[in-house]
């Protein structure tokens, strides 16, 4: 690992944890599901500070829509152990890497432009949603597989800190969400394509929010990489293909 960044060793368990990949509603409502098949959970929830805030989504020329914020109380009272942290760190006995809040540095990736947080007391413009984080896996011989939620900081940026905490340049498998549909990113799905290109991943999933157009593109300009993904798909990470 780098040794200019703090990593950090999350409590160990018997037990799978969840990592929240970021907090909007989407990706965050299945833990009443999962509390009514487990009772009472007793896991360690992973997830940054941001999580919390409350934020809507500024529409042009219509009313903002608010987005339905997780309770804490609701989670600690299911059994649920909180884990905040900004900062990388390392899950069940250091096979699995958090990334923590993801360094922005591309030039075209610049986040959600009409997404709002409520801060000190007024709505302002929050369109990088620091909280958004990704999950690394190392496969022996393979190279990194990184897991994205929505990819809200930005897919190119997620891989290349994936890179920089691990000290590995070689990516494996991308699997996740881009976040590229729709007209306010559907203008750098070009740029996104032209950078993975260069990441060279040997598998590329997009899925969730990647968009119809994103999907082709990167099928077009990654052919043999691009695994189309479905319900129900699975991958064995020891080949290069899903079964």
């Amino acid at each position: 690992m780098c040794r200019n960044l703090a990593l950090f060793d999350l409590p160990a368990t018997d037990l799978e944890a969840i990592v929240c990949s970021h907090g909007h509603f989407d990706h965050t409502t299945g833990f009443a599901g999962l509390l009514r098949v487990l009772g009472r959970a007793s896991l360690p929830v992973v997830i940054h500070p941001e999580f919390w805030t409350r934020r809507r989504i500024a529409f042009p020329a219509a009313e903002p829509m608010e987005v339905p914020t997780t309770s804490r109380r609701a989670l600690e009272e299911g059994g649920f152990t909180i884990i905040e942290n900004r900062q990388p760190s390392f899950l069940f006995d250091r096979s699995a890497l958090v990334t923590g809040e993801v360094d922005r540095t591309t030039s075209f990736e610049k986040g959600f432009p009409i997404h709002q947080a409520y801060r000190n007391g007024a709505w302002e413009p929050d369109p990088l949603i620091l909280d958004d984080q990704a999950l690394i896996l190392s496969v022996a011989g393979k190279g990194l597989v990184i897991l994205t939620g929505c990819g809200h900081a930005g897919i190119v940026n997620i891989c290349r800190y994936a890179r920089r905490l691990t000290g590995t340049d070689r990516i494996y498998a991308v699997i996740g969400g881009f976040h590229l549909s729709g007209p306010l990113f559907e203008p750098i799905i070009g740029a996104t394509c032209d950078a993975l290109i260069e990441l060279a991943p040997e598998i590329i999933v997009p899925s969730h929010c990647t968009g119809w157009k994103a999907t082709h593109a990167l099928a077009a300009r990654l052919p043999g990489a691009f695994i189309q993904n479905s319900v129900g798909t699975t991958f064995d990470l020891k080949a290069p293909h899903a079964a």
